[in-house]
């Protein structure tokens, strides 16, 4: 597997934990009655699905294969997994905390593969992706400063 493939199959796995994650957030957040922050929530993890889309599509393009499904040692260090439980018994405030420590995970991992020894061409289509990571990341840290 080429660096380029092993990057994408581990940003797919952030990626869909995030977009997971988020759609939990907003399930819980609609039955607390908080539906507005419930559909950012759900906006955010279709944006996810987008850029799952885009990754493999890119992969794909460069003819690689990458698998949807990931080790269960891989699944137990990702950030979204760790806290996707934190949020079923979680008031809103909570579900924000919670969904904040997945995206500085997410966040975090783009870097990681921003930095890795990947093709110039696959970097230059990651850095658009981490922006947008990065600006869902500022979102829900501006949700939390707004509820303080």
């Amino acid at each position: 597997m080429s660096n380029d493939a092993a990057v994408t199959k581990e940003l797919i796995e952030t990626l869909q934990d995030g977009s997971d994650g988020f759609t939990s957030a907003a399930e819980k957040l609609d039955k607390d009655g908080e539906t507005e922050l419930a559909s950012s929530f759900r906006e955010l993890g279709a944006q996810r699905s987008k850029l799952i889309t885009e990754l493999q599509a890119i992969a794909a393009s460069y003819g690689d294969q990458i698998s949807d499904s990931g080790s269960v040692a891989a699944k137990v260090h990702r950030g979204w997994m760790a806290v996707k439980d934190a949020i079923a018994g979680s008031d809103p405030d909570g579900v924000l905390d919670a969904a904040a420590q997945g995206e500085d995970h997410a966040v975090a991992e783009f870097e990681k593969a921003l930095d890795a020894d990947i093709s110039p061409e696959f970097k230059a289509q990651l850095q658009p992706m981490a922006q947008q990571v990065r600006g869902a990341r500022d979102q829900i840290k501006s949700l939390q400063a707004a509820r303080s």
